[in-house]
């Protein structure tokens, strides 16, 4: 049975080790911004980037870097997205890397590099150079160093994210963990929000690839905080091979079972950005079934989710159902108005609000006591098909307009 751990971290996998310091991108001293996830060995390795046709020159140099599918490193900054920057960006983030490499002992290649923060403007090198040294006398595969790298990555996040399962695999077991943060510009097919996952699995680097890309395709894009994909986002994965389990070639009952741990863990992290949305008070999951196709069923809820209207009723305890309709009305999807039903739940409870595309008698005052709690459940029945699909994302408050209204500041 695959069961998450919260107590897991990235270095919870056999071999890998961990960091995070204050190196001066960000003015408060007690706020780390540099992160580093090492491996003793070098790992099989493969990434998922944003759709967004602006991205991060830091996407640019770990794309290359992974060509050969490997790498041993990964070195991040919060602070600055290092964006939208032309050739200084790129410079600036091969750099990174070269710095990160000299201080390792190993290979330029084999260290990959994300950013996160503020757009557009120049990334403080020099900061990073001089930080670099104790980033890696730092390392530790002890659980401060990972909490540590976490600290290091989070931006308006308000709380750490890591996790990880542990399961047998050929008699042999295999630890999989990740840290992620993620806030605000959250939106599916990727958004601001960087996700690094760390195994001891030995897996072909094709399949680790399509295990990857299917999982996030279930997870993290599936989730939405505000309808901007961010330029930076990406979720990487090593996979260093110490758990010495047979390696896994074929889409055999072990790739599956690992397919499910990455697939849990990955929703496990989406769940946790979700809810964490910039200003948010609740998380919304929302589950569209019994619709003509999975896809179908993915648009009609991310349409959900990412209405904010329906986010803003959700905030206010509203049971204010008819904005699910018209969130699905406005999908591109066909369907029939006339069979839908909509239901709320929480831990108070479910309620039928909606059937067959019409109101129904309910009481308000359930309504509003299951809508009080701080996860949000909306059921919706197509009565089409069979297929069916859940999406993520999270109220709109009046601190959202706050963080945002003043995020360079």
């Amino acid at each position: 049975m695959i069961k998450i751990d919260e107590n897991l971290t990235v270095t919870s996998p056999a071999g890998f080790k961990a960091s995070g310091i204050h190196c001066g991108l960000k003015k408060s001293l007690l706020k780390k911004d540099l992160a580093l996830i090492y491996s003793d060995v070098v790992a099989t390795s493969c990434g998922v980037y944003t759709k967004n046709k602006v991205k991060g020159a830091p996407l640019t140099v770990t794309k290359q870097h992974l060509i050969n599918k490997k790498a041993q490193a990964i070195i991040i900054n919060s602070g600055n997205a290092n964006t939208c920057n032309g050739d200084d960006g790129l410079s600036k983030a091969n750099k990174m890397t070269r710095l990160c490499a000299k201080a390792l002992n190993i290979k330029n290649d084999d260290v990959l590099v994300a950013s996160t923060g503020v757009i557009g403007v120049p990334l403080n090198i020099d900061a990073i150079k001089d930080g670099i040294p104790q980033l890696v006398g730092n390392l530790s595969e002890d659980i401060e160093g990972a909490k540590n790298a976490s600290m290091a990555i989070m931006t308006t996040d308000t709380i750490q994210k890591q996790a990880g399962i542990t399961f047998e695999i050929s008699g042999k077991k295999v630890t999989l963990a990740a840290m992620a943060k993620g806030s605000g510009m959250i939106h599916p097919n990727m958004a601001t929000m960087l996700s690094f996952i760390t195994t001891d699995i030995s897996i072909s680097p094709t399949l680790l690839k399509e295990a990857l890309k299917e999982s996030v395709n279930v997870s993290y894009n599936r989730i939405s905080v505000d309808g901007d994909s961010s330029t930076n986002d990406m979720v990487l994965i090593m996979a260093n091979g110490l758990a010495s389990n047979e390696t896994i070639t074929e889409k055999n009952n072990d790739y599956n079972l690992f397919l499910e741990a990455l697939t849990s863990l990955n929703i496990y992290m989406s769940k946790k950005i979700a809810k964490d949305g910039e200003g948010a008070t609740k998380l919304i999951e929302c589950t569209v079934k019994n619709a003509n196709s999975i896809d179908d069923a993915e648009t009609l809820s991310k349409s959900v989710v990412t209405s904010s209207l329906v986010k803003a009723a959700i905030f206010g305890s509203d049971a204010n159902w008819g904005r699910i309709l018209c969130a699905l009305g406005y999908s591109n999807v066909d369907f029939d108005p006339e069979k839908v039903d909509v239901s709320f739940a929480s831990t108070a409870g479910e309620i039928l609000v909606c059937q067959n595309g019409a109101s129904v008698n309910f009481d308000e005052a359930k309504a509003k006591e299951i809508l009080l709690q701080d996860e949000i459940k909306i059921l919706i029945d197509m009565k089409l098909a069979s297929s069916e699909a859940t999406t993520w994302g999270c109220d709109l408050t009046y601190d959202y307009v706050r963080i945002n209204g003043d995020y360079r500041s």
